[in-house]
């Protein structure tokens, strides 16, 4: 009976003693190198006007009538306000606000929409916590900057398809006002 109230208070007083040496943390490691040169640091220009936001929308449209795919294409200023958007027959009416959320994307962080997507797909880098401020935007290829000589001047977005489709969609608006 002795061995056996021994036993038990060995037991009882071990499983505390063997939580007590969990393993240590790993050693800590050394920060990323901070960059001299900012990324995406595109200067701003005139915002895009009217004539130029339309013809890049009918690229864009004619591009898809091509491949009979159904389109909402949104072209905005640098600041991501609308100027020019269509919405072609038969397209899905989610895609309306999708395209002018993935142009304001791509104007409000001078970057192209589908470089938020890769982040949320591959669980990324620290790029994935700029992912908190995409108030509004859409982490999904097909908004692209508009960049003309060297500065921001607008971004057109395209929804209603496969991503793949969304992005040759923007592309060819893109392509039509001289940007490739």
């Amino acid at each position: 009976m002795r061995v056996a109230a021994a036993l038990i208070a060995a037991a009882v007083f071990a499983v505390p003693m063997a939580h007590a040496q969990a393993p240590t943390a790993p050693a800590p490691t050394a920060p990323p190198a901070v960059p001299e040169v900012m990324p995406f640091d595109i200067p701003y220009g005139t915002p895009i006007n009217l004539d130029q936001a339309q013809k890049a929308i009918m690229a864009a449209a004619a591009e898809a009538k091509k491949h009979n795919w159904k389109m909402s294409i949104s072209v905005v200023d640098p600041a991501g306000n609308l100027v020019a958007h269509a919405t072609m027959d038969g397209t899905q009416y989610a895609s309306i606000a999708i395209s002018q959320a993935k142009a304001r994307t791509a104007a409000l962080f001078r970057r192209p929409s589908g470089l938020f997507q890769t982040a949320v797909n591959t669980g990324g880098s620290p790029a994935t916590l700029s992912l908190l401020a995409l108030s509004g935007g859409a982490p999904s290829e097909g908004g692209f900057p508009i960049v003309v000589d060297g500065k921001l001047i607008g971004a057109i977005g395209a929804s209603g398809g496969i991503f793949t489709q969304d992005a040759a969609t923007a592309r060819a608006g893109l392509e039509t006002l001289g940007i490739h």
